[in-house]
């Protein structure tokens, strides 16, 4: 019933791409992730990251009518970033999705093998998070931000490598969030002082 109306209140208030997007959300979340790839593939949150990355889609649609090469940069952040920050938090669950059956990369291949894979998609993520500075779409604030915030996440994914403690996993989860939040601010203010 939320979805529906939500679906209905973005084509009304907002776009028919955005209405497309928001349905397109909810359908894939909800059918090709949760119901389908959850419990058959270990790399479940890898493709279904790309549902919790559409925002920026529908935010752009709403406002614009379409998606530009920014959008889509910030649909990649988000999707780059969703592994490292939740295999974080699987590492730390492990035994729970165990017993749930639910085949999370670290119960099928292992906590050494997460390790790396946290590493690898934080090295990848932080290229994207460039992309507005270089498309013109911020300036020199977010990307010194954008710079600073990366460095720290890659500096944890590393620690998770060295450390290989739960400690070290809840951090990097915690940092995750924040990481995440701090770049979308961070990228509002940069264009808000800007006046564009």
């Amino acid at each position: 019933v939320t979805g529906t109306i939500s679906t209905v209140m973005l084509y009304y208030f907002g776009t028919p791409m955005a209405s497309f997007w928001g349905f397109f959300t909810i359908f894939f979340y909800v059918v090709v992730y949760t119901m389908w790839l959850k419990r058959s593939t270990p790399y479940n949150i890898v493709i279904g990251g790309a549902a919790g990355a559409t925002a920026p889609l529908i935010g752009w649609a709403a406002a614009t009518g379409s998606n530009s090469l920014v959008a889509w940069s910030m649909f990649a952040v988000i999707f780059m970033w969703t592994p490292p920050h939740f295999w974080a938090l699987a590492l730390c669950m492990k035994d729970e999705y165990a017993k749930a059956n639910v085949p999370m990369y670290p119960v099928v291949k292992g906590e050494a093998a997460t390790r790396r894979q946290i590493l690898w998609y934080t090295i990848a993520l932080v290229p994207f998070t460039l992309v507005p500075y270089f498309t013109g779409h911020s300036g020199k604030i977010y990307l010194v931000s954008a710079l600073v915030l990366g460095l720290e996440f890659i500096r944890r994914a590393v620690m998770v490598m060295k450390v290989k403690e739960l400690s070290a996993y809840w951090k990097m989860f915690g940092y995750s969030i924040v990481y995440l939040l701090a770049l979308y601010v961070m990228i509002m203010v940069d264009v808000g002082l800007k006046g564009n």
